[in-house]
């Protein structure tokens, strides 16, 4: 991991924040897979369109080891809100599909600075409700259905997992890479790395920046999943997390959250290594593992 960080460093690329929003999404687009494990070919991979609640026709992506009615796992990207695409988390994807034996759709929701909070959680739940309920033409399992995400994916993935148990939408799992769950910064491991490496507190903020529309919108629990009134009754959660993380604590937090309602709960702490390592199997071990041990989550979870 410190061999990569210095590889980074040594590359002297700017800093997200030192960009505009659109110079910043081209950048993370172009160096999302330079350590990304080879991408699996799978059997199934079809673009589809997802509508959202003002008619917006949302991008998606199917994919599936086979062309059988798989359960599946509906997956949000990472990237602060602002950038991220279905193309920078396509590796990751295909991955969890061919692992784990079950289809994953990952879905590009809109971003910040044009779509500002809660589009993003509107999208994704607007999502969510729509592959439930059509599932079976896509060739799916609508009675075996996650959600997951990483980082701010991971956000979407909690906040969604809450408004199902309040819709009575049944959720067999869901899947959490580091995922943002605070409202604010203030946590000792925010401390701890905020000079990174990577994911640092000025980026951190920056991208905040961009999503939010007040400071108010930081308590809401959809943008802050920790401070959800209760969690009882959500579905079961596998969170992986990154011992070198400004995140760190406040997965941990959410975890005792859940565990605290009675909500079964995977911890997974990832021993030194830093945000985003899921996007670094080529160089870091650990992250194999994290894709190994996420898919088991979705085929215990999905194809008991």
């Amino acid at each position: 991991m410190a061999d990569v960080v210095a590889r980074m460093a040594r590359a002297r690329h700017p800093a997200l924040r030192h960009l505009t929003p659109a110079q910043a999404k081209a950048s993370y687009e172009k160096g999302a897979g330079v350590l990304e494990v080879p991408k699996p070919e799978l059997e199934r991979i079809e673009d589809f369109r997802v509508p959202a609640r003002d008619g917006t026709a949302l991008a998606a992506r199917l994919y599936a080891p086979s062309h059988a009615r798989l359960p599946f796992l509906l997956y949000f990207h990472g990237g602060g809100f602002t950038v991220g695409s279905i193309a920078t988390h396509d590796t990751l994807c295909r991955v969890l599909a061919e692992r784990s034996g079950c289809a994953v759709v990952s879905l590009d929701y809109r971003l910040a600075p044009e779509h500002k909070f809660p589009t993003a959680h509107d999208d994704a739940w607007d999502a969510l409700q729509y592959l439930a309920a059509e599932a079976a033409s896509l060739g799916l399992d609508s009675t075996r259905l996650a959600v997951g995400g990483d980082s701010a994916g991971g956000t979407l993935a909690a906040s969604c997992a809450v408004m199902a148990r309040d819709a009575r939408l049944p959720l067999a799992l869901q899947l959490l890479f580091y995922p943002g769950t605070a409202a604010h910064q203030d946590t000792p491991s925010h401390a701890r790395f905020a000079d990174g490496p990577l994911l640092d507190e000025p980026t951190i903020t920056w991208f905040f920046s961009q999503y939010v529309r007040t400071p108010a919108d930081r308590n809401d629990w959809r943008f802050a999943p920790l401070h959800a009134d209760d969690v009882d009754g959500v579905a079961p959660a596998w969170i992986g997390l990154a011992e070198a993380d400004p995140l760190v604590d406040e997965g941990i937090a959410y975890a005792d959250k859940l565990r605290a309602a009675g909500v079964a709960v995977d911890l997974e702490i990832y021993r030194g290594v830093i945000h985003e390592f899921i996007k670094m199997g080529r160089a870091i071990p650990q992250a194999l593992q994290a894709h190994t041990d996420a898919a088991h989550a979705m085929t215990q979870a999905l194809q008991p």
